[in-house]
């Protein structure tokens, strides 16, 4: 099943049986999914077993692990058969005429090699259905009626070849994806509870057992590391050329690789739910996702094949019976044209690009969660971009304390006690110097806790409610002094982010917390504008240090003191502005904006499940030179599609023409349709290139 006219067919065998709600089709992976009854099952199986095919459930709850191609590829029929077509074609040359020896030789031909489309013909057209299959039947029985029999043990033959050759060609883009789950090792060395060591299947571990890594070793599952330290290559699920410093602590992914020191880790997820299954199974399920292109393409077919079928039809019988033409010649023209009737090369041009670009994708560390937003990546013309965590490292310090009412370990104590409460990262900031500079003294306790959207957060201290925000928060609550906003305005001038500790009548303290750019920042930026993509920063800081980062980094526009409400709202008016508008971001502050944006993508999405579900890009790592990267490769892919449409469009305008002229022949047009399959086939797999 890699065809729409085979999806047609089981669609109309399917469609109209009790129990079954609905079909989804992915015909790269030549899988169904079928959502039914309980009782539906068996029923749909025998069905679609009564096409022809073969049916296989599989577990839904993980990657596709089953083969898509056959165990192993019988090729003594081919030769078997391609000896007799020749054979038959030397009679004919030498002897000329139906001869006896000929037509036997031609049968052999068509027997060995054409029993599965003959079958596979009757079947679509007992079901009114028009495929490669019916086509070819009914051309090579055809050309045996008017007597051509060399001529037709050839055409089988060699549609018989390309065939073949397609499927094993197809077969590498649709493995492409799942070569990433050979990367994962069966077994791992795992800690028993009598502290020895034991090789058990990897499949078998459980989560939380403690599994032995030695240098050069592949690592089998998702883990943290519990003792000794090492470099480890990356590269299978971020992308990342060079290897990361790993330590007690760090997260390691199954499928990397260790490169130098022995560790222990514990596991963290099972086999079926690491990050690199999970990335598979996203990839999968993205290349059923029609895109555009492909959509347009389905359609087309619809209404080509019929209409060429009733043309070659009219061709047969209508000069002969108007104009008293010699009927041979020109039911010898309606075959031609029946050979070159089938669109299997402009359908399979598409979903093989498509499927070639996520997998190279996926390869880098780029997860495409569509082929949709392949093809509308090259169109990107603003990308907004996050500041804290996309820009920046999103690892803030406090750099600096000013007490403006009381002592400064007074505040402080109370700032990192509500900071103790929050996961904002400046809250973490504040939270390590608070315990370093109290040398560890036991936070306050606090009742009545809550966040303030896009402001801070408030909670009760030894009966007073205390305060925790930005510069907006401490306006709003009427409490900004101008020592106050001496200070702020001087540490935001500096493109310091700062947080007030304060009660209900006053600031206590204000400090400011700076955050280091990404090193990859600003190489990113100045690809994105040679690309000829604007580039905005979205944040909730201030505006005088989004300003600073973003000079600092080459932004073209800066808007800071933004609430989630205000960044979708940004959004918006660039989505009417500027068409196709790309988003970065990292938090839940960002989902809104991510979620409107043309694109969204997530910033470090290695070990996340929200981030592999919810982005349509999700970046590995934390580089956002994957961008360009991935803008470039959806310019490549479109270039490719257009390459593959316009090949498969003119070698059958060219044909169509070389037939109604007399002079095409049957074996010349088999040549060229499957041909044209495996142009645009090859052509499509040059993604899969680095």
């Amino acid at each position: 099943m890699d065809c729409p006219t085979e999806e047609q067919l089981i669609r109309n065998k399917l469609g109209l049986m009790p129990g079954i709600a609905a079909l989804e089709f992915n015909l790269m992976q030549r899988t169904l999914h079928l959502t039914h009854t309980p009782e539906a099952l068996s029923p749909a199986i025998a069905a679609i077993r009564s096409l022809g095919m073969d049916a296989r459930q599989e577990n839904s709850q993980s990657p596709s692990t089953a083969e898509s191609s056959p165990a192993k590829t019988r090729w003594w029929p081919l030769v078997i058969s391609g000896v007799a077509a020749v054979a038959a074609e030397t009679v004919h040359w030498f002897d000329g005429g139906n001869h006896t020896v000929e037509i036997a030789l031609s049968l052999v031909a068509i027997l060995v090699s054409g029993l599965p489309t003959y079958k596979k013909g009757w079947i679509a057209l007992k079901n009114l259905n028009l495929n490669i299959n019916a086509l070819m039947a009914i051309a090579v029985t055809g050309a045996m009626l008017i007597g051509q029999w060399p001529e037709a043990a050839m055409v089988m033959v060699l549609f018989s070849l390309a065939e073949l050759i397609e499927a094993l060609s197809l077969d590498r883009a649709r493995n492409a994806i799942r070569g990433l789950m050979a990367m994962t090792p069966e077994k791992a060395t795992v800690r028993q509870a009598d502290g020895t060591w034991l090789e058990q299947e990897a499949a078998r571990i459980e989560v939380g057992a403690v599994v032995r890594v030695k240098p050069g070793e592949r690592i089998p599952l998702d883990g943290m590391l519990t003792d000794g330290q090492s470099a480890v290559n990356q590269a299978p699920i971020t992308g990342e050329s060079i290897p990361v410093p790993k330590g007690v602590g760090d997260t390691v992914f199954a499928g990397t690789i260790n490169e130098t020191g022995s560790f222990e880790y514990r596991v963290t997820a099972a086999q079926t739910n690491s990050t690199l299954s999970r990335i598979i199974k996203a990839v999968e399920e993205a290349q059923g996702s029609r895109a555009p292109t492909q959509r347009f393409v389905d359609q087309f077919a619809k209404i080509y094949t019929p209409i060429v079928f009733l043309f070659a039809l009219t061709v047969a019988v209508a000069p002969p019976l108007a104009l008293g033409l010699p009927w041979m010649v020109w039911i010898y023209k309606a075959l031609v044209l029946l050979v070159i009737a089938c669109p299997c090369a402009l359908v399979i041009s598409t979903p093989v690009t498509i499927v070639s670009g996520l997998a190279s994708a996926a390869k880098a560390g780029i997860l495409i969660k569509g082929g949709v937003y392949l093809e509308e990546g090259r169109k990107l013309r603003l990308l907004a971009l996050d500041k804290t965590g996309t820009l920046t490292q999103g690892k803030p310090e406090v750099t600096d304390l000013v007490a403006l009412k009381g002592g400064e370990n007074e505040a402080l104590s109370f700032a990192a006690a509500l900071a103790g409460r929050s996961d904002h990262p400046v809250s973490s900031a504040v939270m390590t110097y608070g315990g370093e500079k109290l040398n560890g003294a036991t936070p306050k306790e606090i009742t009545d806790f809550s966040a303030i959207t896009g402001r801070g957060v408030k909670g009760r201290i030894d009966g007073r409610w205390m305060y925790l925000g930005n510069h907006r928060l401490v306006e709003e609550l009427g409490i900004c002094n101008p020592e106050t906003e001496a200070v702020l305005n001087k540490l935001e001038a500096e493109g310091k982010t700062t947080v007030v500790i304060c009660d209900e009548a006053a600031p206590l303290a204000v400090i400011g917390v700076a955050d280091t750019v990404r090193e990859t920042s600003r190489e990113a930026i100045a690809d994105l504008h040679t690309l000829g993509v604007r580039t905005m920063m979205l944040t909730g800081d201030n505006q005088h240090t989004a300003d600073v980062i973003a000079k600092s980094v080459g932004i073209d526009d800066a808007r800071g003191g933004l609430l989630p409400e205000d960044k979708l709202a940004v959004i918006n008016e660039e989505t009417v502005k500027y068409g196709t508008v790309g988003m970065v971001g990292d938090g839940i502050n960002d989902a809104p904006a991510l979620a409107k944006a043309s694109i969204g993508f997530a910033m470090g999405a290695a070990g996340s499940d929200t981030a592999l579900e919810t982005a349509d890009v999700a970046l590995m790592n934390d580089d956002l030179r994957k961008i360009p990267q991935f803008i470039r490769l959806s310019t490549r892919a479109a270039t490719i599609l257009k390459q593959n449409i316009v090949v498969a469009l003119s070698i059958k305008a060219v044909f169509f023409v070389l037939a109604m002229a007399g002079l095409a022949s049957l074996w010349m047009a088999v040549f060229a349709d499957m041909g044209a399959s495996l142009i645009v086939v090859f052509n499509g797999l040059r993604l899969l290139r680095k």
